[in-house]
């Protein structure tokens, strides 16, 4: 089982998102989490040290989160998606966006 967490900002819109449409994926477990204070379900070092994959929307994230969480991250894939946060939730471009470039990048 290859487990796989998305993060954007506030887990609003995006990082939900992806998880909504990866969820029922086999072979996979997913969580979302986002990385600000105020974030719907914010991002704990239990969330990084349980994922596999780790992917990140935007390179920001990518910089945060080795900044916050550093001693935590080891052998995980640390990835930016480069998917701006201007889609609504379950928007149907960023569907299509998540699903062209995750799949092809778990291994």
């Amino acid at each position: 089982m290859k487990k796989i967490l998305f993060v954007c900002s506030q887990n609003k819109l995006r990082s939900p998102t992806a998880e909504a449409v990866f969820c029922n994926h086999k072979g996979w477990e997913v969580r979302s989490a986002g990385l600000n204070n105020d974030a719907e379900i914010r991002i704990s070092t239990e969330d990084v040290e349980w994922a596999d994959y780790i992917f990140v929307m935007e390179p920001v994230h990518k910089k945060k989160l080795r900044d916050k969480f550093k001693k935590y991250l080891k052998n995980q894939n640390l990835i930016s998606l480069g998917i701006p946060d201007n889609y609504e939730y379950m928007d149907k471009e960023l569907i299509q966006l998540l699903e062209n470039r995750v799949c092809q990048l778990i291994s």
